[in-house]
């Protein structure tokens, strides 16, 4: 049997992609839940088509979280488990590369955790953290959450910390971002992507002196002298 990847982090632009963004109960992957999964399709830079619906996590939501994302146990009493969501999610995204803002540290973590548990393997896609992406080629902003880059391109932020209009937002930001690297000439891939997996560069020190090194390390041990 043909063993599962787990997909790896990209950078750069591209024009298919599916945008992502989660609900929680909370910030740990470990010990808190999701509640809402949206996500966005998109076609040479124009979004297709729509996935969105609230998650049953049978559990209290805590006040906290209610004040961030206004989902309350009222609403996800009637809505369905995570495994029949992520099904669908899972259909929905197919084999795209996925697109969302500090989902390397945060969304991947919360569904890996859940495709473990449930699938009992990793999620496959590779994907694109625009936090990423806004600190490399918007470097003049001293903050790179969603909002400061909507703020930035004259972009709503009505609704922000709902998983859906998160998408529809961070879409339009990421098309933005991407008309930039372009007209800077950084190009639909940056220069220091690893010829391996794709993943960013990073430049290291070791035992030798400096050397690149793949983000994506240690699923991929790809590395290069300065």
């Amino acid at each position: 049997m043909e063993e599962q990847k787990k997909g790896v982090r990209l950078t750069g632009y591209r024009q298919d992609y599916v945008v992502f963004d989660l609900e929680t109960t909370g910030l740990s992957p470990m010990t808190d839940a999701i509640i809402e999964i949206s996500a966005v399709k998109v076609r040479k830079g124009t979004v297709t088509d729509q996935f969105s619906t609230l998650v049953n996590p049978n559990r209290h939501i805590p006040a906290a979280a209610t004040q961030v994302n206004g989902i309350t146990d009222k609403m996800v009493a009637g809505a369905p488990p995570l495994k029949e969501v992520l099904d669908q999610f899972l259909a929905f995204i197919g084999d795209e590369v996925l697109v969302g803002h500090n989902i390397h540290s945060f969304d991947m973590k919360f569904l890996n955790r859940a495709m473990e548990e449930l699938y009992q393997r990793d999620l496959g896609n590779d994907y694109i953290d625009t936090l990423y992406m806004a600190r490399r080629c918007l470097k003049e902003l001293s903050h790179h959450r969603l909002t400061d880059l909507a703020a930035y391109f004259h972009i709503s932020t009505e609704g922000a910390h709902r998983a859906l209009n998160d998408c529809v937002m961070n879409q339009k930001c990421f098309e933005e971002m991407g008309k930039r690297m372009k007209t800077e000439d950084l190009g639909a891939e940056p220069q220091e992507a690893c010829p391996r997996c794709g993943g960013e560069l990073i430049k290291r020190s070791g035992r030798f002196g400096p050397f690149y090194g793949c983000c994506n390390y240690p699923r991929c041990r790809y590395t290069r002298n300065v």
